[in-house]
């Protein structure tokens, strides 16, 4: 039977009070703004769309939009329906020049796809196309989030995949589990849907004798990311139950439940609300706008690695200060993402860098007032200030 899994002492919250009310699936109805994630497995099948599954698809969202809950879509699919069309070996993942060939060739037949569908029911259909640096970018974060905004006032439902036909191996979300979550922050989403081939988190892997379904997470913690596979059981698709957790974790920080379902059958979402069988991952924060974008953020330009005493006056909500910095990695300017890890490399925080990488050389480990002989200026209150810091 399903397992309630409590991982941390402090209490779950939301942003909003009803959302504090959500702990399974039946009460999904609770929330104003949802997106729902759908992978390639479940969308194609030998290559062909599974249209009928679409429209039943279609057909849950337009039965949420009647209960006043409004629907943002993030869609895989692209690759999968290009490579076949374009006849390309391994579903267009041989090489990335295939990814993006078949990318630039699918994304049409996905947006006509889902347009029509949706359009069966009287729903328009917005198509987004967001690489890693519309939502890393502050200034681009903000205007996709004004899009997503205007669109959702217009009752349009945004349907968004990653722009593959661009994206590289080293700029790029790589799943669109964490696109899911990014966009959900940027959307200011009360909820996340994420349909998988599986029911939910299993204590281990749910191929293997006794595994159980655990209905309920409190706070993601070493020991759930352990049970998770990064194996993805149709190989079409690039994410798996790791890149999943990876969503919850982007999710809770900034007041979003998320929850997996099984996406597998007809109506996937009527029937997991109606068997309310899946796994619901509780919010563990309610962060300002900023530092849940700052939270979400997947690209660090570099690592500043921290002594044991400056870990703990991070924790404690102190800056972080070039006396307590023991390592310095990476290529960043003033102003970009930096993560800050202890001196075992396990994550502590990330942050804006107040320095660029040679001036914290040249201060690491440094108290201030030897800082200001090294930079032949007066240093700055700190290399990573607490107001553009987030722990991890």
């Amino acid at each position: 039977m399903p397992l309630k899994m409590s991982m941390m002492a402090v209490p779950a919250s939301g942003r909003r009070s009803d959302i504090m009310a959500i702990v399974s699936l039946k009460d999904l109805a609770a929330s104003k703004r949802l997106v729902v994630k759908i992978g390639s497995s479940l969308l194609v099948e030998g290559g062909a769309l599974r249209e009928n599954w679409l429209r039943s698809l279609s057909q849950d969202i337009f039965k949420l939009r009647e209960k006043g809950i409004e629907i943002i879509v993030v869609s895989s699919g692209a690759i999968a329906l290009g490579a076949a069309k374009l006849k390309l070996p391994q579903g267009g993942r041989a090489s990335l020049a295939d990814a993006q060939a078949a990318a630039a060739v699918g994304q049409i037949e996905l947006g006509r796809s889902w347009s029509q569908a949706l359009g069966e029911y009287d729903l328009t259909a917005a198509q987004l196309l967001l690489s890693l640096g519309d939502l890393e970018d502050r200034r681009r974060y903000l205007n996709a989030s004004a899009t997503l905004e205007r669109l959702l006032e217009t009752e349009a439902i945004p349907v968004i995949n990653e722009n593959d036909s661009v994206a590289t191996e080293e700029i790029r979300f790589g799943d669109n589990d964490r696109l899911a979550a990014r966009v959900a922050q940027a959307a200011t989403a009360d909820a996340i849907l994420l349909l998988s081939d599986v029911d939910g988190l299993y204590d281990r892997d749910p191929s293997e004798t006794g595994a159980r379904l655990i209905d309920c997470v409190e706070g993601i913690t070493p020991d759930v990311l352990a049970m998770a596979s990064a194996s993805s059981s149709s190989g079409m698709g690039s994410g798996g139950m790791a890149s999943k957790l990876q969503a919850a974790q982007i999710a809770e920080r900034g007041g979003i439940m998320l929850a997996i379902i099984n996406g597998t059958q007809d109506s996937p979402i009527a029937h997991a609300l109606q068997s309310n069988r899946g796994t619901v991952f509780l919010p563990q924060g309610n962060e300002g706008a900023r530092k849940a974008w700052l939270s979400g953020r997947l690209a660090p330009s570099g690592t500043l690695r921290v002594d044991g005493g400056c870990a703990d006056a991070l924790k404690g909500g102190a800056s972080l200060l070039a006396a307590g910095i023991a390592g310095v990695s990476g290529d960043f300017r003033r102003g970009d993402l930096v993560k800050i890890v202890s001196i075992k490399g396990e994550p502590i925080a990330q942050g804006l860098a107040e320095y660029d990488v040679a001036e914290v050389q040249a201060i690491a480990g440094k108290r201030a007032e030897d800082q200001a002989a090294r930079l032949g200026y007066a240093p700055r209150a700190a290399v990573v200030h607490r107001d553009h810091m987030v722990l991890l």
